[in-house]
């Protein structure tokens, strides 16, 4: 038992460092990494790669750039559009994952204003000349109006400004302050925004933010369901669609019971989904501690049907193309910065992600990483760890060998069937890394430290004994001494 000691020593050390890491009492980098990786490696594994018809992506590409001229485009073109896509082509849903933040002066109505209130103020001709046009050269009041009593949703963005200023104005919140008190819930939380003329606003049916939320690796794998603004919390663009789909119902914060290690779910805020109550039933959407939602990416980029707007404002697209489609306005052009990285694609547009969303939700497709999966790890390790800590130096190489794989294999299996069947994302990293370094312990162990207590064995008996009964003899050194 005493030549166990240090095997046993070393293996809890490393023990207790993967349980610190498990409990998140701290992160190491490396372990995080090989998570993110074997989630990546999952995801590839088991992405659809069919092609969602529901959903359509306009496309403001490099070719409408080119056509069009550069974005963005004055408002009398958008107001355009949203007739040909409304009354045209019969789309059930526009989301616009840009925004209109600034108003239009390219008409030169303002220019017109200045001159009938300077040099040609006594020009009546001017002035009524000016009246009949200024219907027609106010292109934010026509782009404004072609939003009106439509399905149209738009994208705004929060941000940390150090100056605190926001622009803009926001939709009412999804759900209003004091929601969430006694929780202890880690929303992403901004102090400014950047939203749509108010006017625009108003005119819309609703608007949801688009904000990323990348993971340390920079990799973009969830996204923010709800954030928290002044108190007030916000729902993505994503989620706002999806309402809308189902007939605007109320969103219900779903909480998880109990707890687990003594540890009530209130006191690490409990929040683990949304749901929708429709009447086509409830829709539950899990979130995970920071109330984001994994993207479901069904593919590499292509998994949903792009249109340029070039060929859509010049009535180049088959109508059937769009027709009762939910359609998103967003780009693919490199100059107007809406690509991400992503575990699908180094550049993938950030307006297919949202589609993803989309159609994961109303697939029930999202991938649920609850809270209580800390406590899951910690039992993982326990069992796993006391199980190869004290059997491993007790077994032949062959068996400890045999073991340690069968062992890894349960593990991968284990959490694969997770993934497939029950649509949870558990973390192995540790596992794995506790099974290999175990292992590479007692293997080290028995080569530098036995080894070399045989050598000893055999030049303290050589010189006595022949070397056939010295190697019998080593087997089982604690049979020996000296004395005789």
């Amino acid at each position: 038992m005493n030549s166990h000691l240090l095997r046993y020593g070393l293996g809890l050390v490393l023990m207790a460092v993967l349980l610190g890491h498990a409990a998140r009492l701290y992160q190491l980098p490396v372990l995080g990494n090989l998570d993110h990786i074997a989630y990546d490696t999952k995801l590839h594994l088991t992405m659809p790669r069919v092609r969602d018809e529901r959903v359509v992506i306009l496309d403001i590409d490099e070719r409408s750039l080119a056509e069009i001229g550069r974005w963005p485009w004055g408002r009398e073109r958008l107001a355009g559009l949203m007739d040909t896509l409304f009354d045209h082509y019969g789309v059930m849903l526009l989301g616009v994952d840009v925004v209109f933040a600034e108003p239009d002066t390219s008409s030169g109505l303002a220019t017109l204003d200045a001159l009938a209130k300077g040099p040609l103020a006594g020009d009546a001709g001017f002035r009524a000349a000016l009246d009949e046009l200024r219907p027609k050269l106010d292109y934010d009041s026509l782009f404004a109006t072609s939003l009106d009593k439509r399905p149209v949703l738009l994208g705004y963005y929060f941000s940390d400004r150090s100056d605190g200023q926001s622009s803009g104005a926001l939709p009412d919140p999804v759900l209003p302050a004091g929601t969430f008190r006694g929780r202890n819930i880690a929303f992403a939380s901004f102090n400014s925004f950047g939203a749509n003329l108010p006017r625009f606003q108003s005119a819309a049916m609703g608007a949801g933010h688009f904000n990323p939320m990348p993971d340390f690796d920079g990799l973009n794998r969830r996204v923010p369901m709800l954030v928290e603004h002044k108190g007030a919390y916000y729902e993505s663009l994503s989620l706002a669609i999806v309402r809308t789909l189902l007939g605007s119902p109320r969103l219900v914060p779903g909480y998880a019971e109990g707890g687990f290690f003594g540890v009530s779910a209130r006191d690490y805020g409990g929040l683990e989904w949304l749901e929708l109550p429709s009447a086509r039933g409830t829709l539950r959407i899990p979130v995970d501690e920071n109330v984001a939602a994994l993207i479901p990416y069904r593919g590499p980029q292509g998994s949903f049907a792009y249109y340029s707007l070039a060929d859509v404002l010049a009535g180049k697209t088959p109508v059937e193309a769009l027709k009762g489609k939910v359609a998103l306005l967003g780009t693919t052009a490199p100059g107007l910065l809406d690509l991400r990285a992503t575990p699908v694609g180094s550049t993938y547009p950030g307006v297919e992600i949202h589609a993803n969303l989309i159609a994961g939700m109303l697939d029930g497709r999202i991938k649920h990483r609850p809270q209580y999966v800390t406590g899951f790890d910690v039992v993982v390790l326990l069992l796993v760890g006391g199980l190869l800590l004290w059997l491993l130096p007790r077994l032949s190489p062959l068996n400890a060998t045999l073991l340690s794989g069968g062992t890894l294999v349960l593990l991968v299996g284990m959490n694969f069937a997770f993934w497939q069947y029950a649509d949870f994302v558990l973390p192995v990293a540790a596992g794995l890394l506790l099974v290999v370094g175990l292992y590479a312990l007692n293997m080290s162990y028995g080569y530098f430290f036995e080894s070399r207590s045989k050598r000893q064995f055999a030049r303290m008996f050589g010189q006595y004994v022949p070397p056939e009964l010295v190697e019998e003899m080593s087997r089982n050194p604690e049979n020996y001494s000296m004395d005789g």
